[in-house]
């Protein structure tokens, strides 16, 4: 791959890592920092009902999957941009062919070409 196109890749990556990075701060920031008496606004000592409990729990629980779900693709985001240092990034880890750019541009982070990464969703979904 030409060194153009690698720059445009990288530009991409970094775009991407800073939206990332921004969308985990706000989870932080949001709800995954209050409490639950924070969270509903109430600042008397009076016990909450149940309803109320189960709902901030699942907002928060559906916050830390969020929020580990970006933090995924964050680390797939620097191994992409180790991978263009070194040399390797836009080839399969697999099998070693060029990655197709269509599929770069919509997962700059991808490590395998489409046939390894079917092959691969198809071992995962047969156990």
């Amino acid at each position: 791959m030409d060194k153009k196109k690698i720059n445009k890749y990288k530009k991409l990556l970094l775009e991407k890592r800073s939206v990332i990075l921004s969308e985990i701060e706000h989870l932080q920031k949001g709800a995954l920092k209050k409490s639950q008496r924070d969270a509903s606004g109430d600042l008397s000592g009076y016990v909450y009902h149940m309803a109320d409990v189960g709902t901030d729990n699942f907002d928060r629980e559906f916050s830390l999957d969020l929020a580990s779900n970006e933090q995924k693709i964050l680390y797939e985001i620097d191994e992409a941009l180790k991978r263009i240092k070194e040399g390797g990034f836009g080839r399969c880890e697999k099998c070693g062919n060029e990655i197709n750019p269509g599929r770069l541009e919509a997962v700059p982070y991808a490590r395998f070409c489409i046939d390894c990464k079917e092959r691969e969703e198809t071992k995962t979904k047969i156990r």
